[in-house]
């Protein structure tokens, strides 16, 4: 029989890799819920006009990448390829929107395209998601957020930010215009999927990797020329609140997000330490998504974090914590026939001991076994339980780690040297 393997571009988290994911994790709900964050769960599967409604119908997402089927009802539904649709879907079905939310999500999200490295298509994103704010100071604190989880995890000096401004509905489609004039009159220079894109969202054209295109743009009207003035003082006041708290950041005026829902703040937190998937974490405002959804109008920014992506960067740069490799604290040796008194023993302890991650052997095996396996599993300490220390009601206490005499101790002492 054919072995059966995992679709390409879904990978499989081993147990080697899931404590780098869960101190991504732990690292940064906990720093979210500092800033104020609560957390949302949303459906993994959605209507697919969520997605064309939010995403737009011209989008490389809604064109090319989405996972949409019919289900046995006859209606179509997609596989979320992003979170923020969802989670304003969420927001205004459960009249979340009456007063300021403030919320963060984290799962898994589907897009098909060729599966390479840092880019899958069943990967993982931390989002936040702030409704009713408007003003500059909280897309200001959102940077000022990422800026700390860059800090935190220690790779800083390896991250910058990109930032831009879009301007609201009538600067952009103004702008518009002159980059549609602009490259229309150059149209046979352009590549195949930028002519394509000129006819139906010109502006991702600026956000194109063809170097002779980047060319092109030299001379090409610029976004910041064409913003309205209320756009333009909440980016001013935006930049101002970051150079008094010391984030440094680009303007980059081609900076326009792939995602049609975006006005005013964009913004891109990039590396040059994993080659072309240089994005670690990406977002802006989407002032008008709310309304646009069926809800009432609403302020609303937000950014996504790709995990995969942000795990290889953390793996590249040699940034994980050696004691993510350990995974126990004690690991219990059982030799001869004291299996029951080991296995009471260890959860007398593990009441006693709440934080302890300890392992029992089962299965049997001799003593020198079992002590490799104790010394495999990077543990600090064996603990004994032969046949002599079961009778006496003690157990034996061997440093793995260092050069210390074992010791042995009666079971009721143990946690106080444990905890020692």
């Amino acid at each position: 029989m054919k072995q059966l393997r995992a679709i390409r571009g879904m990978n499989d988290l081993l147990p080697t890799q899931s404590p780098v994911w869960q101190y991504v994790e732990s690292t940064l709900s906990e720093l979210f819920a500092r800033y104020g964050y609560s957390e949302i769960r949303t459906p993994l599967l959605e209507a697919t006009q969520l997605f064309a409604r939010a995403v737009g119908e011209a989008t490389d997402i809604v064109e090319k990448e989405m996972y949409t089927f019919d289900d046995k009802s006859g209606d179509s539904v997609t596989l979320r390829p992003e979170g923020t649709a969802g989670t304003v879907r969420a927001a205004v079905q459960n009249n979340l929107l009456i007063q300021p939310q403030r919320l963060w999500y984290f799962g898994p999200m589907f897009r098909y395209e060729r599966p390479q490295k840092g880019r899958l298509r069943q990967f993982h994103q931390f989002g936040v998601e702030v409704f009713g704010i408007e003003g500059p100071d909280i897309d200001a604190e959102m940077l000022m957020m990422t800026a700390r989880i860059w800090k935190q995890l220690g790779i800083a000096d390896h991250v910058s930010l990109q930032l831009n401004s879009l301007g609201n509905s009538e600067s952009r489609a103004a702008y518009r215009d002159a980059l549609v004039e602009y490259l229309s009159a150059r149209k046979d220079q352009l590549d195949e999927d930028s002519q394509r894109r000129l006819e139906r969202n010109p502006l991702r054209i600026l956000d194109s990797k063809n170097p002779e295109t980047q060319e092109l743009l030299t001379d090409a009207p610029c976004l910041l020329d064409f913003l309205d003035e209320e756009s333009r003082t909440h980016f001013d006041q935006l930049r101002a609140f970051l150079d008094a708290a010391g984030v440094v950041y680009e303007v980059n005026p081609r900076l326009v997000r792939g995602l049609d829902y975006y006005g005013k703040t964009v913004f891109e937190w990039v590396t040059d330490s994993l080659g072309a998937q240089g994005t670690v974490c990406a977002g802006g405002r989407y002032d008008g998504l709310v309304e646009q959804m069926g809800g009432k109008s609403t302020p609303a920014v937000g950014f996504g974090l790709g995990v995969e992506r942000l795990v290889l960067l953390l793996e590249t740069l040699e940034a994980l914590p050696d004691t993510l490799n350990q995974q126990v604290d004690a690991y219990l040796v059982a030799v001869g026939d004291v299996q029951s008194a080991a296995l009471a023993a260890a959860e007398q302890l593990r009441s006693d001991l709440p934080w302890l991650r300890l392992q029992t052997h089962c299965g049997g095996g001799s003593f020198k076994s079992q002590m490799k396996k104790a010394d495999k599993s990077n543990a600090d300490f064996a603990l004994i339980i032969g046949e002599d220390e079961a009778a006496a009601g003690q157990v034996t206490v061997k440093s793995l780690r260092a050069d210390t005499e074992q010791q042995t101790v009666a079971l009721a002492e143990l946690p106080k040297i444990l905890q020692a």
